[in-house]
């Protein structure tokens, strides 16, 4: 074996033991916490930023996230929306940022007229700055994040590592998920979304982070596999996080990252040569047969009470009134709610308040695109044009980015799911931002190389 395969094995096999390491001293995950910052603004400040390694610290932090908030190692729900946003001003002071960057500093504008709206409520019951930062620490980390990568130049092979970085601390997670629940059979007894097989945290989230784990360690075996142990390594590795993203029983992480995967397969065939594209029948045979032996094995796990899941059926069988987990009714509520007050909205973070006073909904909202609406009204429309358009529109300058429709599909589906409760929605929006440096027949050429 060479030296990066045996480097690639090795942190693996690292990140392994931070899973066991936590499950047996749980107090370990707080030390792992605090760890990634200090060790992560270490390499900053020895390398000055030179190749962008605030994106790389940032990444990391991301993939972590929700096993930090699983194992109690985060000091609160934002520590690592905090943290990504303090080295992407870090890699500011270092690095600057592009100009053309201006359109998110407007994103930024556009949310005070809400804020003020919220600092000036009379409703003592409501605390203010807790509300504020629960709802607007994601759309800050994104403009943030936006700002850093708005066109910045790194290679394609950097994105790689980039991605790798949120890997690995991902199957860190998955790892601890089969240790805190070893047998899915014993647990699962029903068709809604399931805290133990879940590491007793939140299935959303849990699902949102494994389904992105999907697409991540995809990636890695379908173009940096150069080798028979590669292959099964990260064939392996698809495999697992995938089984353990289906049991959860949360749909929109694993839609999530099946829609990433497909996005990618169309997008590789496109750059492949005629010759390649001859060979890509095999690519797609393979991937649907890991998805046919994974969905089968997780129905046999769970008695087919999965497929009962994505049916939209209880254990019984029967349909269930609702697709989406009772969301519609909090859509509706928030699409009412805008329509009441189209310019202004109700002032960011009000709107769980006003369904409860007014529709007895105590719940927060899992959709961010209805909850601008309503919260930000006008203003939130035009936020929202700004973060769907600007992506599109850069695609054309820049169609050697490879993934930038999946990381722009991962946004896109996960707020409308998970709204922003964890940072990776922001952080993964921002990627879509990179320019990747090469010719496109450069890129073409790379493709053909990592398929043949």
């Amino acid at each position: 074996m060479d030296k990066k395969t045996v480097s690639y094995i090795f942190v693996i096999a690292i990140h392994l033991g931070i899973a066991l390491a936590v499950f047996v001293l749980p107090f370990l995950s707080k030390l792992y916490a605090f760890l990634i910052p200090i060790v992560g603004g270490f390499l900053v400040y020895r390398t000055k930023n030179r190749n962008n390694e605030v994106i790389l610290v940032s990444a990391y932090l991301v993939g972590a996230e929700v096993f930090l908030r699983m194992t109690g190692g985060n000091l609160n729900n934002e520590y690592i929306k905090l943290c990504v946003i303090v080295f992407m001003l870090i890699g500011m002071t270092y690095s600057g940022f592009s100009a053309k960057a201006i359109v998110f500093f407007l994103f930024l504008l556009l949310l005070i007229p809400s804020v003020l709206i919220t600092t000036a409520t009379d409703d003592y019951s409501t605390n203010v700055k807790k509300v504020l930062v629960f709802n607007l620490s994601g759309p800050l980390c994104l403009a943030i994040c936006a700002i850093y990568t708005f066109q910045r130049k790194i290679t394609f092979l950097e994105l790689q590592y980039i991605l790798m970085a949120i890997g690995f601390p991902i199957l860190t997670t998955t790892i601890y998920l089969f240790l805190y629940n070893p047998s899915v059979r014993d647990v699962v007894t029903g068709t809604q979304s399931n805290f133990e097989t879940s590491g007793g945290f939140g299935p959303n989230q849990v699902s949102t982070i494994l389904g992105l784990g999907m697409f991540v360690f995809f990636t890695q075996f379908i173009l940096y596999s150069k080798t028979k142990i590669l292959m099964i390594i990260n064939g392996l590795i698809v495999l697992f996080v995938s089984y353990r993203a289906i049991v959860t029983f949360s749909r929109g992480g694993v839609i999530t990252g099946v829609g990433m995967i497909i996005l990618l397969l169309i997008v590789l065939y496109f750059y492949s040569s005629v010759k390649i594209r001859g060979k890509f029948f095999v690519v797609f045979l393979l991937t649907g047969l890991m998805g046919l032996a994974i969905w089968t094995y997780t129905s046999m796990q769970t008695s087919g009470l999965i497929e009962k899941r994505y049916a939209n059926q209880d254990a019984a069988g029967r349909t269930k009134k609702d697709r989406l987990g009772g969301r519609e009714a909090i859509m509706d509520i928030e699409l009412k709610t805008f329509f009441e007050n189209p310019v202004l909205g109700i002032g960011a973070g009000m709107g769980k308040q006003v369904r409860k006073d007014n529709f007895g909904v105590n719940v927060a909202s899992h959709n961010e695109m209805t909850r601008m609406l309503s919260e930000h009204g006008l203003f939130g429309i035009f936020d929202l044009l700004i973060l769907l358009i600007t992506p599109l529109l850069l695609f054309f300058n820049n169609r050697q980015h490879l993934y930038l429709f999946s990381f722009y599909v991962f946004w896109l589906l996960t707020i409308n799911h998970a709204a922003m409760r964890i940072a990776a929605p922001a952080f993964v929006y921002a990627l879509a931002l990179l320019s990747i440096e090469s010719k496109s027949s450069e890129t073409k050429k790379k493709v053909n190389v990592a398929l043949d």
